[in-house]
């Protein structure tokens, strides 16, 4: 039976998180915080048939590689090269300031001032996988505060290597550990432009060659090896295993197989990065929580609410808007597993005991247990960041005075430039009606405006914007950013501004159908719903169907699909 206990082992972790992932989601909760809490159930720590933690891990290890490379694979290095001002400024910022934080939390609680250095460090390090798994829950993985948290959540997995290479001075285990982190320093920096360089000269002509043998096996290994294998190299570099799985999405990235190769690795990301959070919970004591119940509230309260400050104040002087700013705070606003490495290595050469191990990993559990309640706080907090002194002033200074032209009257307000608002903005300039733009790509508006369109960089939530928008003289808006949070505080102001002005919105769920109305749109487009009908017209024509015939029969389907009575119960209930 030894043979089969990896086996026993993920079934266990597998069945656990079924379960507790359905019981979230029926108590309306997200799915994440049921891994978590599986993983307690099925921990040593508690009774009941347990799964050893150690070949969860290993497994678990798997999902954070696929789901950091799949990332990165959506991502670009365009993309990267856009925030990394904000990222390297704000983390410049929020590094420190937190780690005095978790520093002087550490001396509260009466720790030794090399303990509480090391709970500064962990305090520092937010989980990406954690944020990740958020956005995607949300639908909002290619979202401004994605983009914003990916950025910073990369300085933050890169200083883990100086804080390693800081420990022994807190020990005075070697000779020099000055030389130490300059070595560290080095390996890292060396380690990156390899993976860098070398991927995207290399990994391009294998994936080419692979792919020319037409063998789809072959290529799903060639992928996997990829991921794998970079993450493990960057892990014996000295990185972290996830920043090297992100780096070699990236490169894939720059490849012409990157939606392919997206498509094939998704599967392998959601099942094992629910392993994941399941090996997280394991490691939780409830006998410690429960014997130290108000120290580790006192913690998690103070690193929530501490770190969503510290960040959110880091993004607003890194020039970021104050809704992207607000919401990756948010999601920023927990400890990560990388704090879990670094205390364990505090724990090993004696910095901190047993103890405080098990208060700096309840603490992080508690944090990230929070990050999805939290969440939900969203709009309420961007609404009271709009309001700090001087957003207002720096919102305007970059959204510019000088928009290229004059914004009109009686024109379109588009709220999103991508690919749904660009084609919409070029169907208005044939016919020769004026448009307006709002959107948070810094590129897209300064190319509008040499093109003399009316653009604006902002959030299409934020009134002030609305107004230099011309809303309150538009006869249209048209919110196309998939959004929900902007997309639902655009369509009310823009009805308080102008309550005889067309709304029409865009979902990307049939679930924001009804949220999106009842926000005041009049109309409400869902894009997939609607190539859905083209495929259906087009291939009814081919089949015999008469033109009549099968646009009578699209037009029907289309009517009932955006009935509110149409909708399945679950979304009905979200009005």
């Amino acid at each position: 039976m030894e043979d089969f206990q990896l086996v026993v082992d993920l079934v266990l972790a597998l069945g656990a998180a079924f379960v507790g992932g359905i019981v979230a989601q029926r108590l309306g909760q997200p799915v994440l915080i049921g891994y978590v809490l599986a993983g307690v159930l099925i921990g040593p720590n508690t009774p009941g048939p347990s799964a050893d933690h150690e070949r969860v891990e290993v497994l678990a290890n798997l999902g954070v590689a696929f789901l950091m490379f799949a990332l990165g694979v959506e991502f670009s290095l365009a993309e990267l090269r856009r925030v990394r001002r904000v990222a390297l400024v704000a983390g410049g910022i929020q590094i420190p300031i937190t780690g005095a934080l978790g520093m002087v939390v550490g001396l509260a609680i009466g720790w030794s001032i090399e303990a509480a250095l090391l709970l500064g460090g962990a305090f520092a390090i937010s989980s990406s996988i954690v944020a990740l798994k958020l956005l995607l829950g949300r639908g909002e993985a290619d979202s401004p505060q994605a983009r914003v948290a990916l950025g910073l959540g990369i300085i933050q997995d890169l200083s883990l290597v100086p804080m390693l290479a800081l420990l022994p001075l807190l020990t005075d285990e070697r000779g020099n550990p000055f030389l130490a982190l300059l070595r560290s320093l080095g390996i890292a920096a060396i380690a990156l432009i390899a993976v860098v360089v070398l991927g995207t000269k290399l990994v391009p002509r294998i994936l080419f060659a692979v792919a020319r043998t037409g063998s789809r096996e072959l290529f799903l290994l060639t992928v996997v090896l990829i991921a794998l294998g970079t993450a493990l190299a960057s892990n014996e570099a000295g990185l972290s295993f996830a920043l090297g799985a992100f780096l070699a999405g990236i490169v894939v990235s720059e490849s012409e197989f990157d939606s392919h190769v997206l498509a094939e690795i998704i599967p392998l990301r959601d099942l094992f990065a629910t392993l994941f959070f399941v090996a997280v919970g394991m490691l939780l004591e409830p006998r410690f929580i429960a014997e130290h119940a108000m120290m580790v509230l006192g913690v998690v309260v103070a690193l929530v609410t501490g770190k969503l400050i510290i960040t959110g104040a880091a993004l607003l002087t890194a020039g970021v808007d104050h809704r992207t700013a607000t919401l990756a705070a948010l999601l920023m606003a927990q400890m990560g597993e990388f704090s879990f490495v670094l205390a364990s290595v505090g724990m090993t050469s004696a910095i901190i005991n047993r103890d405080q191990y098990g208060l700096i990993l309840a603490g992080a559990l508690g944090s990230i247990l929070a990050a999805p309640v939290l969440l939900r706080a969203g709009p309420t907090l961007v609404d009271i960041a709009e309001h700090l002194p001087g957003v207002a002033t720096q919102e305007a200074s970059q959204a510019g005075q000088d928009v290229g032209a004059e914004v009109p009257s009686g024109h379109v307000v588009i709220c999103g430039y991508g690919r749904v608002g660009a084609e919409l903005g070029r169907a208005l300039e044939r016919r020769g009606f004026r448009y307006v733009v709002i959107e948070l790509n810094p590129a897209i508006v300064r190319e509008l405006r040499h093109r003399h369109v009316p653009a604006f960089y902002g959030d299409a939530g934020a009134e002030a914007l609305l107004l230099r928008a011309g809303v309150a003289s538009a006869r249209t808006i048209a919110v196309t950013t998939p959004d929900l949070v902007a997309a639902r505080a655009a369509i009310r102001l823009a009805r308080q501004l102008n309550p005889r002005i067309h709304v029409i919105a865009r979902a990307t769920a049939g679930g924001e159908l009804l949220m999106l109305s009842s926000a005041g749109a009049d109309e409400v487009v869902q894009p997939e719903f609607e190539a859905g009908l083209e495929f259906v017209r087009r291939v009814l024509r081919w089949h015999g169907v008469s033109v009549p015939e099968a646009t009578a029969l699209v037009g029907h389907r289309r009517t009932t699909f955006y009935q509110p009575e149409s909708l399945p119960p679950v979304y009905q209930e979200e009005r």
